[in-house]
Parts: C-alpha cells; sequence; structure tokens
C-alpha cells in the first residue's frame, strides 16, 4: 500500500508539474479559456472529495486511507453511487487543473502518472482489504460502479 497518505502523494507530483511547467517552456500548449477551466477542475475536484469525505463521516466510518481494514462500514451512497473513490477522483481533478492552469503537455502526462500511482499503490490495496472484510457486498458494489468514473 502507499506509505504516504495521498495529500501527499498529490502534493509529491504537483511539486514536478510545476518544475516542469518553469524549466521546459517549450512544451507549453495554447489551452483556451485556460484560468477558467482550471478553476471548475479544482472546484468540481474539491467538491467530490469533500462530498467523499462527509459521506464517510455521516456513516461513521474511518477517512484513513492507510488503515482500510479498520473500515466500519461499506460506503455506497451519496457520491460512491458513481465512483468508488471520490476523494481520490477530486485529488486527480485538482491536479487536472493545476496542470491546465500551468498549460503544459509534461504537466498534463503527470496527471496520468497520479492516477496510476494511486489506483496500482493504493486502491488495489484498499480493495483487497474491503474484499477481504465486506466479501459479497463489496462485490456486487464493485460489479455495479465504476473505479473511478
Amino acid at each position: 500500500s502507499l506509505c504516504v497518505p495521498p495529500v501527499v502523494a498529490t502534493l509529491g507530483v504537483a511539486l514536478p508539474m510545476w518544475l516542469v511547467a518553469r524549466i521546459s517552456p517549450a512544451l507549453a500548449v495554447e489551452l483556451p479559456g485556460h484560468l477558467v477551466v482550471a478553476c471548475v477542475f479544482v472546484a468540481a475536484g474539491v467538491a467530490v472529495s469533500v462530498a467523499g469525505v462527509l459521506e464517510f463521516r455521516r456513516v461513521r466510518t474511518t477517512v484513513n486511507p492507510l488503515r482500510p481494514e479498520k473500515a466500519s462500514a461499506l460506503v455506497t451512497s451519496g457520491v460512491f453511487r458513481w465512483t468508488r473513490n471520490p476523494m481520490y477522483l477530486g485529488l486527480a481533478l485538482v491536479l487536472a487543473g493545476c496542470a491546465w492552469w500551468l498549460a503544459n503537455a509534461a504537466a498534463l502526462v503527470l496527471v496520468a502518472v497520479f492516477v496510476a500511482w494511486i489506483d496500482r499503490l493504493q486502491v488495489v490495496p484498499e480493495e483487497r482489504a474491503l474484499r477481504r472484510k465486506f466479501g459479497a457486498e463489496f462485490e456486487q458494489y464493485v460489479a455495479s460502479v465504476r473505479r473511478w468514473i
């Protein structure tokens, strides 16, 4: 599983995005309305992440992604009806907004790196733990709701 909290992983990708945009102006891309689009992505990302956290709190289960075995409930309501990972999706949207603001091709590619990193090192182990804990109920959820979107 991931050795650092997902917010730290997000910052661990955001910093290289900013650096690569600064050191590689040749990779700058023309993105019409890039500031408005960036703000929309960031706002959507924050909203999706917060909705996920609030739903976890509403059902009184752990929000700590480093300890999925401590989950006391399988959350399938609220934003979890559309995505199994709203907090990670939200962080990816925030990074997409940052990449759009930077208007740099390499920064945009790093969003995909973040998604692959989180998917492989966080989501897969989390789902393994939830599968052990919730069994058929989790399998039914996986069959009806996509991992990301």
